[in-house]
């Protein structure tokens, strides 16, 4: 964890409503950091409604694993985090530890070991001692409180500069319901869903099934649409959790996404997606720049995301913002490169609303000297515009620093 708080952060920080159904708590078990918490539980009422996504890595995490197969629950009692260790690549003995989690934290909760849930981060190959969490875990559960999301959030924290929470609130029916959500992630991050660990938590009374829709929808202009440096992580786990407390406050009780009751509800929820993937995109390690990038006249929009991609992922792209250069050339690089269509004498490209390329070539009214003042901005949106249709899509991401090389250069050791 940085000492110094990303330049990108947010300036204020959201009061994190009470979602009736939800207790948390967060101790230290010298996992791997000293003097700092390191694990959080997060307990939930019976009949609690979970849903998930998880990375598409063919070497996943042994949580991850975990949390696939219990899924098909649909019911979820407790969540177990701990950071500084991934439990991945741990084989034989990884799983051991997570079955031992699971027996430890559902005799602490008090119910199934199919209804807890788990997701580590951290350094990947080092076996995770499992042992560590008897006795906290139980601690845990019976000083577990509602709300202090904040708190929550500084235990999964690794590499990150800032904790990430989001909430929202809309009506269901005629009653108020609460969305609440927090995340980590600065580096290793790459869209293959998920994109990090992020918690999202709702008194809304929606089923699993319909809850599994909308996270699966919502993912993919949020946190689908976040790169930090094209790597997507082993662990990447992004649990939604609903209570169904506010059906007695009159909401009504959802069994399908399609649902026109829950439009409001699913805007919400994708907006708590979205702020909290951009505040992943403001922590990526050592950024100085959060930058937005946004293809439009694309064949289809999948093209428009994969030229996108390209550009967001290309570290001569990141390294010229990192040195406030408006280098078009190297974005006219990243969409060649991308394998999508594309015609070199269609392509317009600009930068922070100022157009430097038009028709294949420098726009003729380039001005070096209002570039390089745009440029200085730390958020710097670049704009392609390919003039082959109607697709049209947008990614954030952020500069690549030498700062970037400095925390990964030693981050195992």
């Amino acid at each position: 964890m940085s000492s110094s708080v990303s330049p990108l952060a947010p300036k204020t920080v959201p009061d994190m409503p009470v979602i009736a159904g939800i207790r948390l708590a967060t101790a230290e078990a010298g996992i791997r950091y000293k003097n700092r918490t390191d694990v959080l539980l997060a307990v939930m009422d019976k009949g609690t409604a979970v849903a998930g996504v998880f990375t598409k890595s063919k070497c996943p995490s042994a949580p991850v694993e975990w949390c696939r197969a219990k899924l098909k629950g649909g019911k979820a009692r407790a969540l177990v985090v701990n950071s500084g260790n991934a439990n991945a690549f741990t084989g034989k003995t990884g799983r051991a530890s997570t079955a031992l989690t699971a027996k430890i934290a559902a005799k602490a909760v008090g119910c199934s070991e199919g209804e807890i849930f788990l997701a580590s981060t951290g350094v990947i190959g080092e076996p995770l001692d499992a042992t560590k969490f008897d006795g906290v875990l139980g601690r845990l559960a019976e000083a577990a409180e509602p709300g202090d999301y904040l708190t929550a959030a500084k235990a999964i924290m690794t590499t990150d500069t800032f904790p990430k929470v989001a909430t929202a609130t809309v009506k269901l029916g005629k009653a108020k319901v609460t969305i609440n959500g927090m995340a980590k992630g600065a580096g290793m991050i790459a869209p293959d869903m998920a994109t990090m660990l992020s918690f999202i938590f709702t008194d809304a009374p929606i089923a699993p099934a319909a809850l599994q829709a909308l996270l699966k929808s919502g993912v993919e202009d949020t946190f689908n649409a976040v790169t930090i440096d094209g790597d997507t992580s082993t662990s990447d786990t992004l649990l939604a959790f609903a209570t169904g407390a506010a059906a007695a406050h009159g909401a009504p009780k959802i069994s399908r996404a399609s649902d026109p009751r829950l439009k409001a509800f699913a805007r919400a929820f994708n907006q708590v997606l979205a702020n909290l993937a951009e505040q992943v995109a403001r922590d990526g390690e050592g950024a100085r720049k959060l930058v937005e990038i946004t293809v439009e006249g694309a064949k289809t929009k999948a093209s428009a995301r994969r030229i996108a991609m390209s550009i967001a992922n290309s570290p001569l792209v990141k390294t010229a913002i990192a040195g406030e250069d408006a280098n078009w050339g190297r974005v006219v690089m990243a969409v060649g490169k991308a394998g999508e269509p594309a015609d070199r004498d269609k392509l317009s490209i600009s930068f922070n609303g100022i157009r430097v390329a038009k028709s294949g070539a420098r726009d003729p009214d380039y001005d070096e000297a209002q570039v390089s003042e745009a440029m200085k901005a730390p958020e710097i949106a670049i704009k392609v515009s390919l003039g082959l249709g109607k697709g049209r899509d947008r990614v954030m991401t952020c500069d690549l620093t030498k700062e970037y090389v400095a925390i990964n250069g030693d981050y195992r050791s």
